[in-house]
C-alpha cells in the first residue's frame, strides 16, 4: 500500500497529495458543470448534449433499480459516479495517484453511503418507522441487521481500495518489466477497469439505499397486517 505524501503540515493537520488531488478533481468538476450549465439552450450545443446524455443515462440506471426514485437519488448517486470516474482515472496522469487507491478515501466514501442510506430511509418513512424494520419480523434479528450494516460498509470501502490499488501496482510492474512497449493496451485496461469500479461502487450504494426504502414498504405492510 503506497503512503500519501505530506505536502503541508498545519499543526496536527496534514495536507497530503491525496487530499490535494481529491479537492482538485472536485473543483474541476464543479467548474466544468458551472460552465456547461450557466447558459442552457433549447437547442443544445455539443457540451450540453454530452452532459444531458450522461444525466439521462445515470437517471435510467437508477430507475432500473429504484423505480420512481430516480429524481430523489440522482444528485447523490450521480455525484458518486462522476467523482469516482475521474478519481479512478487520475492515476493515468504522470505524477498523480488515484485518490480511490487510498483506504482513507474509500472509507470516507463508504461512510458517506452508510449515512445516505439511513438518511433516505428516515426521510421516506420517519425515524421510528424506519428503525422498526430492524426488529421485524422478530426482534432477535436486530444484532444481525446491525452487523450486516457495518460489514457491508467495510466491504464497500475495502473492495474499491483493493481494486484500484492493485490496478495501479499492476500497471507500474508491467511498465517496469516491458518499458513502453505495451503502453496503449495497458492504458485501455486501466480506463475500462476504472470505469467498471466506479459503476459498481455507485450501483452498490444505490442497492443499499433502495433496500432501505424497500424495507420501509415492508414495514408498512407488516404493520397493516398486524393492526
Amino acid at each position: 500500500m503506497e503512503q500519501s505524501i505530506v505536502l503541508l503540515r498545519i499543526g496536527s493537520l496534514l495536507i497530503t497529495d491525496t487530499v490535494v488531488t481529491s479537492w482538485g478533481i472536485m473543483a474541476a468538476l464543479t467548474l466544468a458543470c458551472w460552465l456547461i450549465t450557466r447558459r442552457l439552450k433549447l437547442a443544445p450545443d455539443r457540451w450540453q448534449s454530452v452532459l444531458e446524455a450522461v444525466v439521462l443515462t445515470m437517471r435510467q440506471a437508477i430507475e432500473d433499480i429504484a423505480p420512481e426514485k430516480s429524481r430523489q437519488l440522482l444528485p447523490f448517486i450521480g455525484s458518486l459516479w462522476i467523482y469516482l470516474v475521474f478519481a479512478n482515472l487520475a492515476g493515468l496522469i504522470p505524477g498523480l495517484h488515484s485518490p480511490s487507491g487510498q483506504l482513507s478515501v474509500t472509507a470516507g466514501l463508504a461512510i458517506l453511503v452508510f449515512a445516505a442510506t439511513h438518511w433516505f430511509g428516515i426521510r421516506d418513512a420517519g425515524l421510528l418507522a424506519y428503525l422498526r424494520h430492524y426488529v421485524q419480523p422478530n426482534p432477535i434479528l436486530l444484532p444481525f441487521n446491525v452487523i450486516s450494516e457495518i460489514s457491508r460498509t467495510l466491504a464497500l470501502s475495502i473492495r474499491l481500495f483493493g481494486n484500484i490499488m492493485s490496478l495501479e501496482m499492476a500497471a507500474m510492474l508491467v511498465l517496469l518489466v516491458a518499458g513502453l512497449l505495451v503502453p496503449v493496451p495497458l492504458l485501455m485496461l486501466h480506463v475500462v477497469e476504472a470505469l467498471v469500479q466506479a459503476y459498481i461502487f455507485g450501483v452498490l450504494a444505490l442497492v443499499y439505499i433502495a433496500g432501505s426504502l424497500e424495507a420501509n414498504v415492508a414495514t408498512r405492510v407488516h404493520g397493516d397486517a398486524t393492526s
